[in-house]
């Protein structure tokens, strides 16, 4: 390969990946808040049941 289907290969490649990592990240952040909702859900049933 060549310096130019390099070049070629990272400007296809980078955005998609960049774009895959940014959402990755956000959707983890949504993904531990939701963990930490159903376990004080969790908790509350286990007050409300006792």
């Amino acid at each position: 390969m060549d310096q130019l289907d390099w070049v070629g290969l990272i400007a296809n490649l980078g955005f998609p990946i960049a774009i895959t990592a940014y959402l990755l990240l956000r959707f983890e952040k949504k993904i531990i808040e939701l963990s930490e909702a159903i376990n004080g859900l969790k908790d509350e049933l286990h007050k409300k049941i006792k």
